[in-house]
């Protein structure tokens, strides 16, 4: 039964092994964990926990519930957990209820496992609450000392757990066990997923739904299966009353006190689709200087998964770039917020299935396929048989103003430890792509320059990652060295 039950929690082998071992721990564990919202958090812990042979205490916090409300819940979890659903009195403060809760754990058996999570801990600290101060006493003078318990914290705001839980500069300084980033699924675990609730489509329609929404087990579970990928986008994204319609207001607001300006960070970095230096963000935003709070910001985006910071390949000089990793922010901001004031006016639309095969929708589908193709580096490297330790990062040359040269940009390249470079070329066509004369001049013409500037005397090798592969022609013999398709992609993550 066990076996059968954990089946159904698609992917996250590196995740529940973790868990496991914690579970089995001869000592008392303090696990930290955190993740975008709506990727899986409570889902993954309440299933696996739920299945095993141990007492499964959850205390999930209120949004914007006042301390009483968080107490009240409090007192009715313990009740139903270790009193088998008897009222108990609800507690006037955090240090009253985790004493309460102490007894509980204190009445069973000693070789009774039992599993304290406490799910969206940042909406129980309200302020004022005394909740990380009692957390922190009851840990240090009971809990650790008790191998039985497993304290697990969670919660979406992952810049609020790192801060006040993993980097604890107080009483929980150095006291977690195990730290776990729950990422959304790859493309292979989102088509498993995708499977597992019935829905039957290919390897390119799970790219497509994978384009607009990620790998986030919260949006795919709204997938109407009687419809196909283009008819959910609309019924998800382009109809007012769709779930994903007002999802990126809702997501930020959640996760921030001051969710416009995060907002307004977002779509300044989302509109550049190569990446923006961060000098560039200091020079428009408003928030420069003033307390690191810029900086501080960029941060919590960042470990929420919206943002991703990078330095281009040899370009040290020019400092840290960000660009939108996630695939629903950016879609939204880029096909939603502009026609979200007409898209109110229609309860039901076929806005989507209207611009496919405009230049703009061409245009989305290689830039999000380039970032797919980041977040699966370890499948590239594995097709290509290129080593773990090679560092992957995009490249592009800006000439001088006063120069006559064109300016080069590489999407994608391997620096590797065996004194070689592969320069990837990402292409996302339908059909095969071709490269003809004018093509194969114009990446001849890339890696010279790029060969010039970077004076190395590692050996280049180019590689294509076309989606449906390339079509044999006579331009591609003696350049390609290496070709990357979309099933590469699918592959399992080892």
């Amino acid at each position: 039964m066990e076996k059968s039950f954990l089946e159904k929690i698609i992917g996250r082998n590196s995740e529940k092994i973790e868990l496991e071992e914690a579970l089995n721990s001869s000592s008392a564990e303090l696990i930290a964990i955190y993740g975008r919202r709506r990727v899986g958090k409570t889902y993954l812990i309440k299933n696996f926990f739920q299945s095993k042979k141990c007492v499964y205490f959850q205390m999930t916090g209120i949004y914007k519930g006042s301390s009483a409300k968080q107490l009240a819940r409090f007192a009715k979890e313990v009740g139903e957990t270790f009193y088998r659903g008897a009222s108990i009195k609800t507690p006037t403060n955090w240090m009253d209820a985790f004493d309460e809760l102490t007894r509980a754990v204190d009445q069973l058996s000693k070789n009774k496992k039992v599993v304290l999570f406490f799910d969206e801990l940042p909406w129980m600290s309200t302020r004022k609450s005394g909740v990380i101060a009692a957390l922190e006493y009851f840990w240090n003078r009971y809990w650790v000392n008790d191998k039985k318990v497993k304290l697990i914290v969670c919660g979406s705001a992952a810049s609020w757990i790192i801060k006040k839980i993993i980097k604890n500069k107080g009483g929980l300084h150095n006291r977690v066990t195990r730290k776990i980033r729950l990422l959304p699924f790859n493309l292979h675990e989102t088509f498993l997923y995708l499977k597992h609730i019935g829905y039957q489509c290919n390897y390119q329609q799970t790219v497509k739904l994978y384009m607009t929404m990620g790998g986030i087990p919260f949006y795919l579970n709204q997938i109407k299966k009687n419809y196909s990928v283009d008819q959910n986008i609309d019924n998800l994204f382009f109809n007012s009353n769709g779930m994903l319609f007002d999802e990126f207001d809702e997501v930020f607001s959640s996760l921030f006190e001051h969710s416009e300006q995060y907002k307004e960070l977002v779509t300044l970095i989302g509109a550049h689709k190569d990446g923006i230096k961060r000098s560039e963000i200091d020079a428009r935003n408003k928030l420069t200087g003033k307390g690191g709070r810029l900086t501080n910001r960029l941060e919590d985006l960042e470990h929420a998964g919206f943002v991703t910071s990078y330095i281009p390949f040899g370009h040290k000089k020019l400092g840290i770039f960000y660009r939108i990793s996630d695939e629903y922010c950016y879609f939204y901001l880029e096909w939603i917020e502009p026609i979200k004031r007409q898209l109110k006016q229609n309860k039901t639309t076929k806005y989507w299935r209207s611009i496919i095969n405009t230049p703009g929708y061409f245009g989305w589908l290689g830039y999000v396929f380039e970032n797919i193709c980041y977040k699966h580096i370890s499948q590239i490297k594995k097709a290509l048989n290129i080593g773990e330790n090679s560092l992957a990062s995009p490249w592009r040359y800006v000439p001088r103003h006063d120069s006559n040269e064109k300016g080069v940009q590489i999407d994608l390249l391997f620096d590797r430890d065996d004194k070689a470079i592969t320069v990837c070329e990402i292409k996302y066509t339908d059909k095969p792509f071709a490269i003809d004369k004018q093509y194969a001049e114009k990446l001849k013409q890339k890696i010279d320059v790029f060969r010039k500037i970077i004076r190395t005397d590692k050996q280049i090798f180019l590689t294509m990652i076309s989606a449906n592969g390339l079509k044999k022609t006579n331009y591609m013999k003696g350049m390609v060295d290496g070709v990357v398709i979309l099933d590469d992609l699918f592959g399992k993550n080892e």
